[in-house]
C-alpha cells in the first residue's frame, strides 16, 4: 500500500534566507536543486547562500547576542520559547515526514513515527530551565568571602547539519543552545535543506526575537566561512570525519569552541553463547535504516571463526528478503540512498571488497525490479580482513562486514581496532558478559543485544568519531562557558 506524497515541498520563501527575524532576498540567483532519491526528480530549487549571506547571518546573530534580549531573558523565559517551538513542530509533524523521504530516502512511516519525538527534545531542554545549576555557590580558596560559579551562554554558535537526518540533529543542536542563551546561525545541507526551512517558519511564527535562529543554505566551500568568521564563538557539526578534522583545524587556528560528531565504524561483538539467527534478524533490521546510511550503524560483525560461516549464512537469509523500494509504501523495508553519488560511493566499496577477497555473500548490485532511483541491494560479506578497506573505512549503506575472530579477547581487540568509536554493541545472553564486554570497548554507546544509541542520555564518539557529546544533560554543556565569581562579602540572599 502507498502512502499519498505530495507533489512539492510543504515550504515557502525557498528563494531567500530567514535571517534577522525576517525572508530576505540571497546575494546572488545561484540556485540548488533538491533531488528526490525514489525518483531521480526534481523536489524543489532553493536558494544557495554566498559569501555576503552567510556575512548577513553572521552579522544578524551576533547583533542579536550582544544587543539583543535573548541572552538577558531569564532560562524560565527562554524555556516558554522552547515549549512554544515544541508545539509548532509538533504541527509541522505531517510536513517534516513528507520532506524527509523525499530527501533522504528514509521511508515514510519511519519518519512519521520520528517526529513523534522531536517536540520532546525542545520539552527536555525546556525542563533544564529548572533544574540545572546554572549558578552555584563555591568556596573561594585565594582570599575573598563568597564565590560563585556561573554558566554562561558560550555566544554565536555555528549549527551546520548533514543531510541524513536533519530534524533530529537541528533539535539537538538549537535547544539546548536556544536555553543556554546562544544565538545560532543554522546551516543546512545542501542535499536537504527542507527541515531548517520548516524549523525557520516555526520560529518566525513563534516570534522567536530578531537574530537569534537564522538559516542559509550552503555548499561546504562557502560553509566554511562560518567556521573561519570570528565573531562566531561555537561550531556544531555533524558530518564526516574529513570534514570534521578541517573544522577542528580552522577552529584551532582562532581557539573557537567546537563540538563534532562524525564517522563510525562500528562493531557487533558476537559471543558464542547467542542464537545466530536472532543476532542476524535484528542486524539487519537495524542496518535497514535509512538504507545504512547512519554513523553509528553497526557494520563490523565480530564473530567467533566456528561460527563465521553460520552467522554470514544467517545474515544473507535475513538481508536478501528485505523488501526495497518506494519509502511512501507501507510495505517497503528499506528506502534509496540519498543521492546519486552516495551510491557511486557505495558500490565503489562493493567492488573493492571484492577484488581484496572479501566473501560476497549477498546483494552487491542494484534491484532489478526498479528502472529508477539510487537504490543498492542489502550487502553481506563474509571472511572480512579487519585491514581491509571495507573494514576500515566508512561506507554509509548497507553493507555488512563478518569478521572473524580467536576468542572473546581477540573480539574485543578486532572491535577496537579501528580509528572510529562511536558506537558498539555485545550480543551475549550474560549480562555479566555484556558488561564486562561493554566497559573494554572503545566507544562512546555500547548496546546490549541491539542498535542501540540514546539521544536522551548522551551521543558522542571517541577516537576520531568526535569531540563532545549530543543529548541529555550532557548535550548543553558545550553551549555553555564557566565563568568564576569571587566577592568580599556574601550577597543578602546567601546569608542564611
Amino acid at each position: 500500500m502507498s502512502v499519498t506524497s505530495d507533489t512539492r515541498a510543504p515550504l515557502r520563501s525557498l528563494d531567500r534566507f530567514f535571517i534577522g527575524g525576517e525572508w530576505v532576498k540571497p546575494s546572488s540567483d545561484a540556485t540548488i536543486d533538491v533531488i528526490e532519491p525514489a525518483t531521480e526528480e526534481l523536489f524543489f530549487r532553493i536558494a544557495e547562500a554566498k559569501e555576503p549571506d552567510i556575512s548577513r547571518a553572521v552579522e544578524a546573530a551576533r547583533k542579536a547576542f550582544d544587543a539583543g534580549p535573548w541572552p538577558r531573558m531569564t532560562h524560565a523565559q527562554r524555556a516558554e520559547f522552547l515549549r512554544t517551538i515544541a508545539a509548532g513542530v509538533g504541527e509541522r509533524a505531517d510536513d517534516a515526514s513528507q520532506i524527509w523521504p523525499r530527501e533522504s530516502g528514509v521511508l515514510h512511516k519511519v519518519a512519521r513515527a520520528g517526529m513523534n519525538g522531536i517536540p520532546r527534545v525542545y520539552e527536555f531542554y525546556a525542563g533544564l530551565a529548572e533544574t540545572y545549576p546554572f549558578e552555584e555557590r563555591a568556596q573561594p580558596t585565594g582570599g575573598g568571602a563568597f564565590g560563585l560559579i556561573v554558566r554562561e551562554p558560550v555566544g554565536v554558535v555555528g549549527a551546520i547539519i548533514p543531510w541524513n537526518a536533519p530534524m533530529s540533529l537541528i533539535a539537538y543542536k538549537i535547544a539546548p543552545a536556544l536555553l543556554a542563551g546562544c544565538t545560532v546561525v543554522l546551516k543546512a545541507s545542501p542535499e536537504a535543506p527542507g527541515a531548517a526551512y520548516l524549523m525557520a517558519e516555526v520560529a518566525e511564527s513563534v516570534g522567536l526575537p530578531a537574530g537569534v535562529l537564522n538559516v542559509v543554505t550552503a555548499d561546504r566551500e562557502v560553509s566554511e566561512l562560518l567556521v573561519r568568521d570570528p565573531r562566531v564563538d561555537k561550531i556544531a557539526f555533524t558530518g564526516s570525519t574529513a570534514a570534521g578534522r578541517r573544522i577542528a583545524s580552522i577552529c584551532g587556528e582562532r581557539i573557537a569552541r567546537f563540538t563534532l560528531e562524525l564517522g563510525g565504524k562500528s562493531a557487533a561483538v558476537i559471543l558464542d553463547d547467542i542464537d545466530v539467527a536472532e543476532a542476524a534478524a535484528t542486524l539487519s533490521s537495524a542496518e535497514c535504516f535509512l538504507t545504512g546510511q547512519v554513523c553509528s550503524s553497526l557494520t563490523r560483525i565480530v564473530v567467533s571463526r566456528k561460527r563465521h560461516d553460520a552467522l554470514v549464512d544467517a545474515l544473507a537469509a535475513t538481508f536478501s528478503q528485505v523488501r526495497v523500494g518506494d519509502p511512501f509504501d507501507t510495505a517497503t523495508q528499506m528506502g534509496p540512498l540519498a543521492m546519486q553519488r552516495q551510491r557511486d560511493r557505495v558500490e565503489g566499496y562493493i567492488a573493492k571488497g571484492i577484488a581484496e577477497g572479501a566473501v560476497l555473500a549477498t546483494g552487491g548490485g542494484r534491484p532489478e525490479h526498479l528502472e529508477r532511483g539510487w537504490f543498492v541491494e542489502p550487502t553481506v560479506f563474509g571472511n572480512v580482513d579487519n585491514s581491509s578497506t571495507i573494514a576500515r573505512e566508512e561506507i554509509f549503506g548497507p553493507v555488512l562486514s563478518v569478521i572473524a575472530a580467536d576468542d572473546e579477547e581477540d573480539a574485543i581487540n578486532v572491535a577496537n581496532d579501528t580509528i572510529y568509536g562511536l558506537n558498539a554493541s555485545v550480543f551475549t545472553n550474560d549480562l555479566d558478559r555484556a558488561r564486562a564486554v561493554a566497559r573494554q570497548l572503545r566507544s562512546g554507546t555500547v548496546g546490549h543485544n541491539a542498535f542501540r544509541t540514546d539521544f536522551g542520555v548522551a551521543f558522542g564518539g571517541f577516537k576520531q568519531s568526535g569531540i563532545g557529546r549530543e543529548g541529555g544533560r550532557e548535550g548543553l554543556l558545550p553551549y555553555l562557558e564557566t565563568k568564576t565569581v569571587i566577592l568580599n562579602e556574601v550577597p543578602t540572599e546567601y546569608e542564611s
